[in-house]
């Protein structure tokens, strides 16, 4: 457990559900965490949603910024599916990716979404102690 460095990355993407698609949205989403769950490199994937705000935030703990290009090569299908029923309306970057990262932090359409990038200062995770990693 390393409390002065760490290459772990978490992002939280706030995503808000177009008028009429949370059903849609639901099923896409549903889709991709289980494809994650069994095929990606994410240490953690959590999604929460906000009906009455038709607003959903997503939370994903990588490894490293090897993780975030491994997640983006096999999941680009489903990503693309959950954008059918939704905008970003917030991504937030917590940890240091890799400058290709931070360049490729773009809709599948390929215009930018708002993102901050806040650079990590200390902590711990426990994921290794609990069997989690």
């Amino acid at each position: 457990m390393d409390t002065m460095s760490s290459g772990t990355i978490l992002f939280r993407n706030t995503m808000r559900i177009a008028d009429g698609h949370l059903d849609g949205f639901r099923r896409a989403i549903a889709q991709a965490v289980a494809f994650a769950q069994e095929h990606g490199p994410q240490l953690m994937v959590e999604v929460f949603i906000d009906e009455e705000r038709m607003l959903a935030h997503s939370f994903q703990l990588y490894r490293d910024s090897d993780a975030i290009r491994t997640h983006w090569r096999l999941s680009d299908p489903y990503i693309r599916e959950v954008m059918e029923h939704c905008t970003v309306e917030r991504f937030e970057v917590f940890g240091e990716p890799d400058h290709d990262i931070i360049a490729a932090l773009k809709t599948p359409g390929g215009e930018s979404f708002p993102f901050t990038i806040s650079p990590r200062l200390a902590g711990f995770n426990r994921l290794a102690e609990s069997g989690l990693e």
